[in-house]
């Protein structure tokens, strides 16, 4: 599969607002609302497509890709690139996960000087905390919010 990037668009952001998660991951459901189409159009997220077009997931960079109660932890204080990313549901526990998360790498690493990335995972999420293991990611801080227990990661690769 071949993926490209694009500028989030309304209809993406719509198209993402409506993605079902079977459980335990429809913790990451959201609700179609001017303030979710605000976010995701408004700020640093981006499309990705397929070679046919169709909407395959987002990532996004900085603040948007933080958890804002981390910041009471102090998880967020060092410099570094957080990167935050969605696959579309269907899409997710097929083993796509590694060709998207290194697709999203390198357009990071061709967008940015720093080399140090941060993402923030929730802990339940085995099968996403593995597949940045195998990147050469590790566990560095954990927090709680009232939803649920977060780890974040970093690599410096």
């Amino acid at each position: 599969m071949k993926l490209y990037i694009r500028k989030m668009t309304e209809s993406y952001a719509t198209e993402i607002l409506n993605w079902n998660y079977a459980p335990p991951y429809d913790f990451y459901n959201n609700e179609l609302s001017k303030e979710g189409l605000d976010e995701l159009v408004n700020n640093e997220y981006l499309a990705v497509i397929d070679q046919d077009e169709n909407l395959i997931g987002f990532y996004c960079i900085g603040q948007s890709a933080q958890v804002p109660k981390g910041n009471e932890f102090g998880v967020y204080e060092k410099r570094m690139v957080d990167i935050g990313l969605g696959v579309r549901p269907d899409l997710t526990g097929k083993g796509f996960g590694s060709e998207f998360f290194k697709f999203i790498l390198e357009r990071i690493h061709e967008t940015t000087n720093l080399f140090t990335l941060r993402l923030t995972v929730a802990k339940f999420n085995k099968r996403a905390i593995r597949l940045y293991e195998n990147f050469g990611f590790k566990a560095e801080n954990e927090f709680c919010t009232e939803r649920a227990e977060f780890i974040t990661m970093i690599s410096g690769n």
